[in-house]
């Protein structure tokens, strides 16, 4: 049996349709590398070690200023090396200049702190809504957040487990950033990305 020939150019297009294509929606905000658009706000800072950087002194921001984000998934991982460690990461704040006071204000801050009480620990929404379980991994283990925004809807997971949803009525679009509390939360971040949605 004989089999048709399929023109060339039907079989380019066809090929072209499926090719992968080059995603301008993930942008890799900290790869261990590059630190460039990273800003600090306020007192303290971040020190750059073995492809992390983790928090000294406080209380200060260590933020992205390069971009600003409305809807999307931000991913990234973080280490404590104590239950009592203290840090988070603030999400849709503006231009805080150098006042880290702006993100508290203005964003929305997901709590790291596993001892902390209610609507102040691990995957919560600082002040706003507590997370309904902690799933982070032993002290100084490596933990996973998915930090998902879309319109008013917060969706947090912690090592791919469901912790939050939150409805939140602030600024629909605005920087990220990770937070230095205090001398005694050397709290470590790497591999942190963001995929607008």
């Amino acid at each position: 049996m004989k089999i048709p020939r399929t023109p060339i150019l039907l079989l380019l297009a066809v090929a072209a349709c499926h090719a992968p294509q080059s995603n301008d929606s993930v942008h890799t905000l900290w790869d261990g590398s590059d630190l460039s658009g990273w800003r600090m706000a306020g007192p303290g800072e971040f020190i750059v070690e073995n492809n992390t950087f983790y928090a000294q002194g406080g209380m200060g921001l260590w933020w992205y200023g390069e971009k600003s984000f409305k809807d999307f998934e931000l991913e990234l991982e973080w280490k404590a090396q104590d239950a009592t460690d203290n840090s988070g990461v603030f999400v849709r704040f503006p231009n805080p200049g150098n006042d880290p006071w702006v993100a508290v204000n203005q964003g929305y801050e997901i709590q790291i702190c596993d001892a902390a009480e209610a609507k102040h620990n691990t995957g919560s929404i600082y002040s706003f809504k507590g997370s309904s379980h902690i799933p982070t991994k032993p002290d100084g283990e490596w933990n996973h957040y998915s930090i998902k925004v879309v319109g008013q809807q917060y969706t947090i997971r912690i090592n791919g487990e469901l912790v939050n949803e939150f409805v939140g009525d602030r600024t629909l679009e605005g920087y990220i950033g990770v937070q230095n509390h205090d001398d005694e939360s050397p709290v470590s971040y790497r591999n942190i990305r963001v995929t607008e949605l």
